[in-house]
């Protein structure tokens, strides 16, 4: 089936490599335009763009696929179905009747639950044990197309979103070809979402990742868990920002320290929380590396009662 490829991030790499893979031909890459990064401030293609860079494919990078122009490429292409991961902008209804079979989107979560951008980021923030993925049929709405397939995923206990990502995205991309092929076929079943279950999952913003001391180690562990690697969980210190790699809750604590209290052992960091303390892993100071905690604090000389904020 000839198709064309809507994608940004490196999450949507997966999908491309076994899309490449299988009897579907990948006549385009449509991604987002080259944004500016590092320190540079260079335009940059994105992984799903470079990828196609890469092969030789045509890369379609409109502002917004309402544009007539991108519109009247992709009628020029023809594709059968533009499969969708993580592509990053919405597709007004005058572009999602173009393809015959319509656009067809793999979502990290198990729809109903966490439709929106995070979907994967409030699924460990809220503690969910398993989560999955789901290929959907694209419509206005967001998120609420008819689904084709799932799978589903344990959450690990130590999983950050970029863990649980990784696993969903080259899993996913298995169930994504799956899809396309019963598509072919004429034996693909989309079904409606269920009406109860619904849950929202938007951007996660730099405020939602800085860390909440007085809330309980599990929530503490939880939410820098769900930032990393984006957008990095963060605190204060002297009035000046840390970021933090995942913390270890501490079951059976010898000492107890109010919220956000530094503890420096021999060997390891201890942080109060709102219940029991929590050992920190890695601190990154601002324009410093990421160091273990310990070394962070032996050069740091912190003061007794120091305290995260």
């Amino acid at each position: 089936m000839r198709i064309v490829f809507a994608g940004t991030p490196e999450v949507a790499v997966p999908s491309l490599d076994a899309l490449a893979a299988s009897s579907h031909e990948i006549a385009a890459v449509l991604t987002r335009p080259d944004a500016p990064a590092g320190r540079g401030r260079r335009l940059v293609r994105s992984p799903a763009g470079a990828w196609a860079d890469e092969r030789g494919i045509e890369v379609l990078t409109p502002q917004r696929p309402r544009e007539p122009e991108f519109q009247e490429r992709l009628r020029e292409i023809a594709p059968a179905c533009v499969p969708v991961v993580a592509y990053g902008a919405l597709v007004p209804p005058e572009a999602l009747e173009i393809p015959e079979h319509g656009w067809i989107n793999l979502h990290f979560s198990l729809l109903p639950a966490w439709r929106g951008a995070a979907p994967v980021q409030h699924a460990v923030l809220h503690g969910d044990e398993v989560t999955g993925a789901s290929v959907f049929e694209l419509e206005a709405g967001l998120d609420t197309g008819p689904v084709y397939g799932t799978l589903t995923e344990r959450i690990r206990p130590v999983d950050t979103s970029g863990d649980l990502l990784g696993r969903l995205a080259t899993e996913g991309a298995g169930l994504l070809v799956a899809v396309l092929d019963a598509i072919e076929a004429k034996t693909a079943r989309a079904h409606p979402q269920p009406l109860d279950g619904i849950s929202m999952a938007p951007k996660v913003t730099v405020d939602d990742a800085r860390v909440r001391w007085a809330d309980p180690a599990f929530a503490v562990d939880r939410r820098i868990r769900a930032c990393t690697p984006a957008p990095g969980a963060w605190t204060t210190l002297r009035d000046e920002r840390l970021k933090l790699g995942p913390v270890r809750p501490v079951a059976n604590a010898a000492v107890t320290l109010a919220p956000g209290e530094l503890l420096v052992e021999r060997a390891q960091v201890l942080v109060g929380t709102a219940t029991t303390p929590v050992i920190l892993g890695e601190v990154r100071a601002a324009g410093k590396k990421p160091m273990s905690a310990s070394d962070w604090a032996r050069g740091l000389r912190l003061n007794p009662g120091e305290t995260l904020l």
